[in-house]
């Protein structure tokens, strides 16, 4: 009986062609968008469908951009992401295939607190580019609650509306590029 041996695939994000985003509630009639400017991440597959692919990604807080400079300064600060005592934000986990729905299950960690999170992945197939590179492309989104990784400041109007919505959805569009 032969047995086949399993070749593993090394992949990393391409920067270049792929964002880190977030959009939060603010005062309950608006959603503010932000941005992660600087990651970085890594995939190990032997399935051609990512089923069961190992992911590691970090992002650096200090990069947050949300087009607005004093918000950004506030998002830093230890009232929520505290960059000068934590200063990226991580994630390890793996690509699950139930049924034909990629799901990205793993540990998030902020502020040195970690929860294991479930996010949805549109998995867009691979392609070559015209650089003879092989790409991959993922679109994920899913939701996290900010209170549980100790991002808690917390601010009421006095109409009694919430300033910032605990809920946090998270949206990343990446692409890997195939390693040598």
């Amino acid at each position: 009986m032969e047995t086949k041996e399993l070749t593993t695939t090394k992949w990393a994000i391409d920067p270049t062609h792929s964002e880190v985003s977030f959009k939060v509630k603010h005062l309950v009639i608006s959603t503010v968008t932000g941005y992660f400017r600087k990651f970085e991440g890594s995939v190990e597959s032997s399935s051609e469908d990512f089923d069961g692919a190992e992911v590691a990604f970090t992002a650096d807080i200090d990069s947050i951009d949300t087009n607005q400079a004093d918000r950004d300064t506030h998002l830093k600060s230890a009232d929520f992401f505290d960059a000068e005592n934590h200063p990226k934000l991580s994630f390890k986990g793996k690509i699950v295939n139930e049924g034909g729905d990629h799901k990205l299950v793993g540990d998030l960690t902020m502020r040195e607190t970690t929860k294991e999170v479930t996010l949805d992945v549109d998995f867009g197939g691979v392609a070559g580019d015209p650089y003879g590179q092989t790409k991959a492309g993922f679109d994920i989104e899913g939701k996290v609650n900010r209170k549980e990784f100790g991002l808690a400041w917390s601010a009421v109007t006095e109409a009694g509306s919430v300033v910032v919505s605990d809920q946090v959805k998270l949206i990343l569009s990446v692409q890997l590029v195939k390693q040598a």
